[in-house]
């Protein structure tokens, strides 16, 4: 029988679809709030697979709008006690159980200086939906599984009608309404990725590498593999990469690449080149044949995606790798040892 993760990955498609037809209101709502604001930053507060989606976020704001977004390290404030100057910011938590102890005191610490304040969360009654002025719903779904898989995608969608609603590109929305089916088409190579995971049973450790708009994408895979699998998987840029950890990569190494085309194209290619140089292990997500030609193990995707929104897209065949890794190894993906799937930090 299919475990709970399997069961949630599967229903990505239809709550992304959800979440795109419930929340554009209230996302144009805050959109209309930051305008009349004069809002001239996004200050992110999160934890977790939630700080990779403020990752996404981080790119995409920047690169589409303009706008500078900060990613909060929240101990400046439930530790230190800074009082940051957030007077003209949005400051957005992200947290899909909505109880994240020190995200939330982030957000009401910015609400005390007057920043504008909202939150995104797979739960519209928690502490975080209240401490809030504007909140946005997944609409993901109950997700029984420890690992966030369905909550990520549709963080990554609500966070990316957020941008359009900020002047992002107009083909970036009506580009969106297509991830459902992109993300259909990476489900249907599950017999292709679960025949690849036999060749990892005995995996240890990895590296997880990206560039750009997938770094998020990499950052959430190596958690899923360490979570699932117990891992080690180190998720890096491959600019970080190249100047100094890829002294660990020897023959047979795995490295897992997360290369679409667009401006981080080139040099994931030069990177590639340089793991094949050194007789690494490659595991490739793209949709470049060049690059494919690399790989030890190639996943090839679909040639029209947004680069935008290939983190979206991608990180699934990640979820699915992780998945049935782990089930190649006899671990429960569902229950991690001695995790919870709410985790409090300050």
């Amino acid at each position: 029988m299919p475990s709970f993760m399997r069961q949630e990955m599967e229903e990505q498609p239809a709550v992304i679809e959800e979440l795109l037809r419930e929340e554009a209101a209230s996302i144009e709502r805050l959109c209309a709030e930051i305008r009349k604001r004069d809002i001239s930053m996004v200050y992110l507060a999160a934890r977790g697979t939630s700080d990779h989606a403020a990752v996404f976020a981080k790119y995409l704001i920047e690169i589409e709008t303009g706008i500078p977004v900060g990613l909060a390290a929240p101990s400046v404030v439930t530790l230190y006690g800074a009082q940051l100057k957030l007077e003209r910011a949005l400051v957005l938590g992200i947290s899909q159980s909505g109880e994240a102890a020190d995200a939330i005191e982030v957000l009401r610490s910015a609400r005390q200086v007057g920043s504008l304040t909202a939150c995104l969360t797979n739960s519209p009654g928690s502490q975080m939906a209240q401490a809030a002025e504007f909140a946005i719903h997944c609409h993901a779904g109950e997700e029984r599984s420890l690992p966030a898989t369905k909550s990520y995608t549709t963080s990554l969608a609500a966070l990316t009608l957020l941008a359009c609603g900020l002047g992002a590109r107009p083909e970036l929305r009506a580009a969106l309404d297509r991830v459902p089916t992109w993300i259909r088409q990476v489900l249907s190579l599950e017999p292709l990725v679960e025949r690849r995971a036999e060749r990892y049973r005995y995996l240890d450790r990895c590296v997880v590498l990206a560039r750009g708009r997938n770094q998020a994408t990499a950052q959430e895979v190596a958690l899923k593999l360490a979570e699932t699998s117990y891992i080690e998987a180190q998720p890096y840029s491959g600019a970080d990469f190249i100047h100094g950890p890829i002294a660990i990569v020897d023959e047979g190494f795995p490295c897992l690449l997360f290369a679409p085309g667009g401006k981080a194209y080139p040099p994931m290619l030069d990177l590639a080149r340089r793991l094949r140089e050194r007789g690494a292990e490659i595991v490739l997500v793209s949709d470049q044949d060049e690059l494919l030609q690399l790989a030890t193990t190639a996943f090839g995707m679909s040639s029209d995606i947004d680069e935008a929104l290939t983190p979206l897209v991608y990180v699934v065949v990640g979820q699915l790798l992780a998945y049935h890794i782990a089930r190649v190894k006899g671990r429960d993906p569902d229950q991690p040892r001695g995790l919870s799937k709410v985790t409090v930090t300050r």
